[in-house]
């Protein structure tokens, strides 16, 4: 019997495929509206771009009408984690026909990371309803340019 070690290309391969499920439920659903049962509360996903450098890989995520500090993040084995809530606004409830389509509620995003980062270094910054997150990769996970030798 024959032993078939697994490499690089088939973990990168499952990871991909893990990643491509992942953004194919995020876009079905992004348009729901849901309201627990149990407890009524509103749930809610925010739209999110990754992008990813030599050196670090960089998520944005739409949060408009939030406030910084109704928003939090954290980095564990690989995952960014994004939530907080965002606060129906009062209105006053008067006569006539009105129209809700604004989100609101709690939200989280759990976004698989396509490397391996610093978590120590990581940086976020909120502006204009964008969050944008920097995260360092790891030396590990940096390319490294291996020097050919003559003979």
């Amino acid at each position: 019997m024959a032993i078939v070690k697994r490499g690089d290309r088939y973990e990168r391969s499952l990871s991909r495929l893990r990643d491509e499920v992942s953004d194919l439920f995020d876009r079905f659903f992004s348009d729901w509206d849901w309201v627990l049962p149990t407890s009524g509360e509103r749930y809610w996903w925010p739209a999110v771009d990754v992008a990813e450098t030599d050196d670090e890989v960089i998520v944005k995520a739409e949060l408009p009408g939030m406030k910084r500090d109704d928003i939090e993040i954290s980095v564990l084995d690989n995952t960014l984690t994004i939530s907080g809530e965002k606060k129906e606004s009062q209105e006053e409830k008067g006569k006539g026909y009105y129209h809700v389509e604004r989100r609101y509620g709690k939200f989280r995003r759990d976004i698989p990371l396509p490397t391996s980062v610093d978590s120590e270094r990581v940086e976020a910054k909120f502006k204009d309803g964008v969050l944008t997150v920097t995260l360092p990769k790891s030396e590990q996970a940096k390319p490294k340019r291996i020097e050919i030798k003559n003979e």
